[in-house]
């Protein structure tokens, strides 16, 4: 299953993209890493600041351009990973994601998918997912039978909403 190496940088870019493009949220992630990322030694090639550090994102969050809400999700989480959340592989957080105010079940199932590697993390309401279910002639029922795999097939059904 395709991972992440921070967990933590997986879930706030994954909140930054919530109801926008993918190029808006790369737009709204790297002015926020060039605003509070650690600047490198040496730059290598466009990679000229490291990712912030989750203090540095709580306190940054209330000027992203972007809904209030969604600012108060980003320093939420930003703030719990902070205190001490764990997002890595064998830890199921789902239950403290969802308790952040502005992170909801989907949000909460991509990251247990790419950072906690989840091998049954499903999707359902993806458009990519919906997309990909409909081009193959499927309902979201279909996804019991592909139990403890439905992650697996996420993937599929992405890159099935993706061929012509």
């Amino acid at each position: 299953m395709p991972g992440t190496v921070d967990g933590g940088e997986l879930a706030i870019r994954a909140v930054l993209g919530q109801q926008v493009s993918l190029a808006a949220a790369r737009t709204l992630a790297a002015r926020m890493v060039a605003a509070v990322g650690e600047p490198l030694p040496e730059p290598v090639g466009t990679l000229t600041h490291a990712w912030p550090v989750p203090g540095a994102v709580v306190e940054h969050a209330p000027s992203l351009a972007m809904p209030r809400a969604r600012q108060r999700a980003v320093a939420a989480l930003a703030g719990a990973l902070a205190d001490g959340l764990r997002l890595e592989p064998g830890i199921d957080v789902r239950a403290e994601l969802l308790a952040l105010p502005g992170i909801g079940p989907w949000t909460a199932e991509y990251v247990a998918m790419r950072a906690l590697g989840d091998p049954d993390a499903w999707l359902p309401t993806d458009l990519g997912v919906r997309h990909g279910l409909a081009r193959l002639g499927a309902g979201p029922e279909a996804a019991e039978a592909w139990r403890p795999f439905r992650a697996h097939a996420v993937v599929h059904l992405w890159a099935a909403a993706q061929s012509t």
